[in-house]
């Protein structure tokens, strides 16, 4: 973020100077077109970090949709402190929401799961658990490396939950369904 903000400082005292020597001057022109283009072309660079949610994520179930609605907004919010470096107490509350959201989503899910007597359930459970250490040993990096340790940890939670929510998740809500939960 500061190189952009410095590369357009610079863009702008160019231009100043361009049209000081000159308004004629294609070079002046081409460089405001490139100070205007900067901000539509970080927007659309920066949308690309930031998981949206899409229909084919959706596992039938609608109270885990939205507790996967809300992970994605958490993890998102995360990310948003980590591109903009907003500073380590910000980082640290927005990770511990996530995980603690994240094991309030688990505790309901396998809720349902064991409920229902769902057949992988213990092995459903242990990539929560699996999940889980990896946040804490992110946590545990973030004492050496700050910077690449939630780097680290946004990028792995957003490659995890799309992963699970389409692979592990769809087939537990299947056999919910089958049963009548909905």
């Amino acid at each position: 973020m500061f190189g952009i903000a410095l590369l357009m400082l610079s863009l702008i005292t160019a231009v100043i100077l361009g049209l000081m020597a000159g308004p004629t001057s294609p070079l002046t022109w081409t460089l405001v077109l490139i100070l205007v283009a900067i901000p539509f072309l970080y927007k659309k660079l920066s949308a690309k970090s930031y998981i949206v949610w899409k229909d084919e994520y959706s596992v039938g179930l609608d109270s885990i949709d939205q507790q996967h609605r809300k992970l994605i907004n958490l993890i998102n919010q995360l990310t948003t402190a980590v591109d903009y470096s907003t500073g380590e107490e910000f980082e640290r509350e927005a990770l511990a929401e996530l995980v603690d959201y994240t094991k309030t989503h688990f505790t309901y899910e396998e809720g349902l799961m064991e409920d229902n007597g769902y057949p992988d359930f213990e092995a459903h459970k242990a990539q929560h658990r699996a999940m889980i250490a990896e946040v804490e040993a992110v946590l545990a990096e973030y004492e050496n490396d700050q910077d690449m340790a939630m780097r680290h940890a946004v990028d792995y939670l957003q490659d995890w939950l799309i992963h699970h929510i389409n692979g592990t998740d769809k087939q537990y809500s299947s056999f919910l369904i089958g049963k009548g939960v909905n």
